[in-house]
């Protein structure tokens, strides 16, 4: 496995791999990987002749500089994992290789980007457009994978897609669960023990919402209540939308597909955390 941290090299070890006729598969990830990343590598690694894991913890994306600065970085481990998984190019660059100087483009898709993570962390998407629109631009993939844990962010990418024109497929990849159901992320390693139990309510909660039989407006109000009654747990948003816009809905018959999104803080830290699930 090679590990590469010049966009150069990359793209000089890309272009002997597209002489030679080979499919190229990213992975695009912030590190502190754990077994939702390793699914995404190996599903590209099934699909593709080269898979190539970004590892690039993006400082435009977080409108937090405390988020970013706490956020784990685990470089020795993660390349061990991903050679585990079968990844043949790590592509690990410095923030002054991406950015040598400030990118100013700006990206705007309403309301895909504007609702949910949009309206919470502003700057958040336009930053998630400026990494990942660089990541396609280097390696020219024929697929990107993308965990759909971050469900706002693929529908965003999406979009980024087809206004820039990339020709590559966007692979969405199932959530990875611990047996608690708590989805698997990064900012897991964050929680105390107590509090990952005490996470694990989350899902808990939004699939027992599934069941009801109850309007959006009353499965909306169930699960913000019932996990704001849970001590250490508290929601900062809970939105019932159509798949692929991400528009809010008020009846179930609004739309083909759609979808609960949560975020919740969790304990006395506390740690944000989000999720979603599918009504439809």
């Amino acid at each position: 496995m090679l590990i590469i941290h010049k966009i150069s090299e990359l793209q000089s070890q890309l272009q002997a791999e597209r002489q030679k006729g080979h499919t190229i598969g990213l992975v695009p990830t912030m590190g502190a990987l754990h077994e939702g990343h390793a699914s995404l590598v190996r599903r590209s690694v099934s699909e593709n002749d080269v898979t190539v894991v970004s590892i690039f913890l993006n400082p435009t994306q977080f409108n937090d500089k405390a988020d970013l600065e706490r956020y784990p970085r685990t470089l020795e481990a993660d390349c061990q994992l991903l050679e585990k998984c079968g990844a043949q190019i790590v592509f690990a660059p410095s923030v002054e290789e991406i950015y040598p100087e400030p990118d100013t483009r700006s990206f705007s898709y309403p309301p895909t980007d504007s609702v949910m993570e949009g309206a919470m962390r502003p700057g958040h998407f336009n930053g998630v457009c400026q990494i990942v629109s660089k990541l396609f631009s280097y390696t020219d993939p024929d697929r990107g994978y993308f965990g759909e844990k971050d469900y706002q962010q693929i529908a965003v990418i999406k979009r980024m897609v087809t206004d820039l024109g990339f020709k590559l497929q966007i692979i969405s990849c199932p959530v990875i669960r611990e047996e608690s159901g708590l989805a698997r992320s990064s900012r897991n390693t964050l929680l105390t023990a107590d509090e990952r139990v005490l996470a694990a309510n989350i899902y808990r909660v939004m699939k027992e919402s599934l069941a009801l039989n109850a309007s959006v407006q009353q499965t909306h109000d169930y699960v913000v209540d019932t996990i704001n009654a849970i001590d250490g747990l508290e929601v900062q948003y809970f939105s019932i939308v159509d798949g692929d816009t991400l528009a809010d809905v008020s009846s179930w018959d609004e739309a083909d597909s759609i979808v609960g999104c949560i975020t919740v803080f969790c304990g006395s830290k506390p740690i944000r955390l989000i999720d979603h699930i599918r009504y439809k």
